[in-house]
């Protein structure tokens, strides 16, 4: 088991690698630096491992899919993720991976979006996406996350191995976000400094396409996750759709005895059915999400009690070395 692992998932990154992997070789020469080449064409994982780097590679593109191999494959005290275009300073590392050390932190997230995200990103569309996702997941999940799409974090070996990643590409960093809000899991921001890309590298995150995905994946977490929330807003909205249209038919019923539009009537009713459907199954979701909120925690027991058997195998190896 490493003590400090850098992942660095990567897609064609050729112009910045090799700069990335120095200053972390440089910032925190003890750790343990990977590259995962996600079928780059342009020699990245070559000028990668040509840079001190551990290089290995992810077929299944996107990088949902890399985080996922990575997550997997290796074990660490403290993971630090960041991306291979070189817009985010090395320098922050150490503070970031001492919060988890230290302060039993489970995840650290890079705050672009305080410091210098909004003056040296050229692209307003992103400056304007970055701030709605933010604010969205803040209010949705009543959570203080400053930066829920940055790509710069560190975790603890309890996150990386508790977190079941579902996302296939750029919006894995807000299901990151939303794991560790629902699940409780101890959250810290610290701001660093943001610089755009260099001249000649290009963004692979697309505003509009990705930007979609994002939003969708807000949504669906929310449905799992607040299962309560959501199905009640259904609920609250067909029951007003349904009332609105059903006062006039007792108005008329009230004045005449009659009923003389019996299929608003008729639908009314199969609105109000489907309002208290939806209502009743808030009630079921919310007591299998709570279900697995507890099946969570006797999860990171087990997490811990591995990360602790392998600790302790780590120290007998390295005094059996040094005798």
């Amino acid at each position: 088991m490493d003590k400090t692992a850098v992942l660095i998932p990567c897609y064609n990154e050729a112009k910045t690698i090799q700069k990335v992997v120095s200053d972390w070789k440089r910032v925190l020469p003890e750790a343990v630096i990977y590259v995962y080449d996600n079928n780059s064409t342009d020699g990245t994982g070559k000028l990668a491992a040509e840079a001190g780097a551990v290089v290995r590679r992810e077929y299944m593109q996107g990088k949902g899919n890399v985080i996922r191999r990575m997550f997997r494959e290796i074990d660490a005290e403290v993971y630090l993720m960041v991306d291979g275009d070189d817009t985010y300073p090395a320098e922050f590392g150490p503070e970031m991976a001492s919060l988890i050390r230290e302060k039993h932190v489970d995840m650290v997230v890079g705050d672009r979006l305080s410091a210098s995200y909004f003056t040296e990103n050229k692209r307003p569309f992103h400056n304007m996406g970055n701030s709605l996702v933010r604010k969205s997941i803040n209010l949705l999940f009543k959570s203080d996350i400053k930066d829920i799409m940055t790509g710069y974090r560190a975790f603890s070996y309890n996150f990386v191995k508790t977190f079941p990643v579902l996302s296939k590409g750029f919006e894995i960093e807000t299901e990151m976000s939303i794991h560790a809000v629902d699940k409780n899991m101890y959250v810290e921001n610290v701001v660093i400094d943001y610089r755009d890309r260099p001249e000649g590298s290009q963004s692979k995150l697309n505003t509009y396409s990705d930007g979609l995905k994002v939003l969708r994946t807000i949504f669906r977490l929310y449905r799992i996750y607040k299962p309560m929330g959501f199905y009640l807003l259904f609920a609250a909205l067909l029951a007003v759709l349904s009332t609105v249209f059903l006062i006039p038919v007792l108005a008329t019923f009230a004045r005449t005895g009659q009923v003389p539009n019996f299929p608003t009537l008729i639908v009314c009713g199969f609105v109000y059915l489907a309002a208290i459907i939806s209502f009743f199954s808030g009630l079921l979701l919310t007591s299998i999400a709570q279900k697995n909120r507890q099946d969570f925690e006797m999860l990171l027991i087990r997490c811990q009690e591995q990360f602790q058997e392998k600790e302790q195998a780590m120290r007998k190896k390295a005094e059996g070395q040094n005798s």
